[in-house]
């Protein structure tokens, strides 16, 4: 698969999680990231709408910065 960097803005606390994560982690968060906005461009929804809904199901089912941290910091 053919990638591009590009810059995305994001919350201070997200961007030390992502600067702090192993290269593995940051290439599974950077598929992922690719994967849902592909899938908002499918659903003509807005990246904020699709980004709203993955905070908002993230939180339903329990995910607190804090258990990210710790997601993204296991070895």
């Amino acid at each position: 698969m053919e990638t591009k960097p590009i810059t995305v803005r994001v919350n201070v606390e997200a961007a030390r999680i992502f600067e702090t994560a192993p290269e593995e982690q940051r290439r599974k968060i950077e598929a992922l990231l690719s994967l849902k906005l592909t899938q908002a461009s499918r659903e003509k929804r807005t990246l904020e709408e699709v980004m709203s809904d993955i905070s908002q199901k993230a939180q339903e089912r329990g995910l607190t910065p804090e258990i990210l941290d710790s997601i993204l910091n296991e070895e």
